[in-house]
């Protein structure tokens, strides 16, 4: 097995994933698709309570949503505010 090809496509899907996860938290910041996206603070402020309670849902971003939703008493402060704006 080509290790170098291995790591290679183990970056890739990590960065798709990345880049999704991006995707998602600024659509699901903004509510709908003519609002604003939301700020580099609340990205930042979701992303690792996805990757730690909704990891299995990404790409999905409606899944994702609603896994965050019913995921509420856990989520940190920090998202937890996100969801409260």
């Amino acid at each position: 097995m080509n290790t170098g090809m291995t790591v290679v496509t183990a970056l890739r899907n990590r960065a798709c994933r990345a880049s999704t996860l991006g995707l998602f938290v600024a659509l699901f910041v903004a509510g709908s698709a003519s609002a604003q996206q939301g700020t580099p603070e609340q990205r930042k402020a979701c992303t690792p309570d996805v990757y730690r309670l909704c990891a299995g849902e990404i790409p999905n971003a409606r899944a994702i949503t609603a896994c965050l939703r019913r995921q509420k008493g856990s989520l940190s402060p920090a998202c937890a505010a996100v969801f409260e704006q």
